[in-house]
């Protein structure tokens, strides 16, 4: 339990906090969600973070056994993980459209779209991963956790969070997260590719 608390380091949880928080982007989301409700899909706040948190955290567990078991080192992941990020990022920053959006419809919206892919899907699988090439596995947890946090709050108060930002205050978060991305996707390429070359 000491060395978890020594382990805590609030520079490295605002790091990952910022970064996932562009990358779940839930108040670039609030249109989605909003519409998703007009059209009677169920929402549900508690179980779409639940879900989400223990996704999220079991796969930050299990994607190293996995890279193991595919032989594939953790810098090599964060490099690409950071590619990925940068393409996000233009998706926020430019409009463009990289990802398509797959997701099967049904009558409730809790576990598709919102828990995957918009909140536990591939991009943020691939920043959880290429943070654990950096920084301390308490500092990661405690980061998406905040993020859940932010996440049931927006869920829960939907209406509010949509005055309180309105449709203009919506895009430019999303371009103002979309910059911070860009730069995080950036550090973390020239830091892990770096250490690639190192090894070669």
């Amino acid at each position: 339990m000491q060395k978890i608390l020594e382990s805590i380091n609030f520079t490295e949880i605002g790091s990952v906090f910022i970064v996932l928080f562009a990358v779940i982007d839930i108040i670039g989301a609030i249109p989605i969600i909003i519409d998703l409700r007009h059209k009677n899909r169920k929402i549900e706040p508690k179980k779409t973070v639940l879900i989400s948190s223990i996704i999220l955290i079991t796969f930050l567990y299990v994607g190293d056994l996995l890279l193991s078991f595919l032989t594939v080192d953790i810098q090599s992941f964060a490099v690409a993980g950071a590619i990925i990020l940068l393409l996000l990022a233009m998706e926020m920053i430019f409009g463009f459209q990289f990802f398509k959006d797959d997701s099967p419809g049904g009558n409730t919206s809790t576990l598709v779209p919102l828990v995957f892919p918009l909140i536990a899907g591939a991009a943020s699988f691939t920043t959880l991963l290429s943070f654990r090439a950096q920084y301390e596995l308490v500092n990661i947890i405690i980061a998406t956790l905040l993020n859940m946090g932010v996440v049931f709050f927006v869920l829960s108060k939907l209406d509010w969070v949509e005055r309180l930002f309105g449709q203009g205050g919506i895009y430019v978060l999303r371009k103002f997260f979309g910059v911070i991305l860009m730069a995080m996707a950036v550090k973390l390429f020239t830091e892990n590719i770096s250490a690639l070359l190192a090894s070669f």
